[in-house]
């Protein structure tokens, strides 16, 4: 298989200070893989053969209780890591993750993974820092779905997801990728109903508009607030 081309990765933060030489050396056991919208990069429960990085697209992790309700996790983005069993020490992936658009992801055989992290101390750091900063955010949201109402649990969950894929507009801020509905009531525990409920009361506010899996935020102020997350 031909070397894949230095540019794919070299300004991405994950990669910030290799070498060229260091890079030729990581990318050699890398391979690109495109996933169409809605198709499955890897399942739950899945052998975790492999780790990944998305270099176009997003990709949405969700996991499946026990009780058979599926929870959202998060949404990658661009230049994040994601199905790093190899590096907590799991054999299987704990999620099943899903391209939500078209999308490009580079692919390493978790084998490598060993290897790789012991060669570049700064790969592994920043992939650690990358999932104690997950691990954060998924005990915030623990706290938030016990102790929080619902309509403030859905202003955190919009406010994270512009901050991590929002594109500016004329009207405010766009969720950048699909987003439905019954997956931001999947990501705050809640029920469609209720999340269509609020919506739609922020809708006659002016603070959203809504469409075909879009969310645009037009006040992200008002929503701020809503959130708790300024005075």
């Amino acid at each position: 298989m031909a070397q894949l081309d230095q540019s794919l990765v070299s300004e991405l933060p994950l990669f910030a200070g290799l070498q060229k030489v260091d890079l030729n050396d990581i990318l050699r056991e890398a391979h690109p893989l495109h996933r169409p919208k809605n198709t499955v990069v890897f399942e739950q429960g899945e052998d975790a053969h492999s780790f990944f990085v998305l270099l176009h697209g997003h990709v949405r992790a969700a996991k499946m209780t026990p009780g058979g309700h599926q929870i959202v996790v998060r949404y990658v983005t661009p230049g994040e890591t994601f199905g790093v069993a190899a590096a907590l020490g799991l054999s299987a992936y704990p999620a099943t993750a899903t391209a939500v658009d078209d999308s490009l992801v580079l692919a390493w055989p978790s084998a490598a993974w060993p290897r790789l992290s012991s060669r570049y101390p700064v790969l592994a750091a920043k992939t650690l820092q990358t999932v104690g900063e997950r691990l954060q955010d998924s005990h915030t949201r623990i706290i938030e779905i016990s102790t929080e109402q619902v309509e403030r649990r859905v202003a955190r969950a919009l406010l994270r997801l512009i901050r991590q894929a929002g594109r500016k507009t004329d009207n405010g801020i766009e969720i950048d990728f699909p987003i439905s509905r019954q997956d931001i009531a999947e990501m705050t525990g809640t029920t469609l109903y209720s999340v269509s409920r609020v919506l739609s009361g922020w809708e006659g506010q002016g603070i959203v508009e809504g469409g075909r899996q879009k969310i645009l935020v037009c006040n992200p102020h008002k929503l701020a607030q809503i959130g708790d997350e300024v005075n």
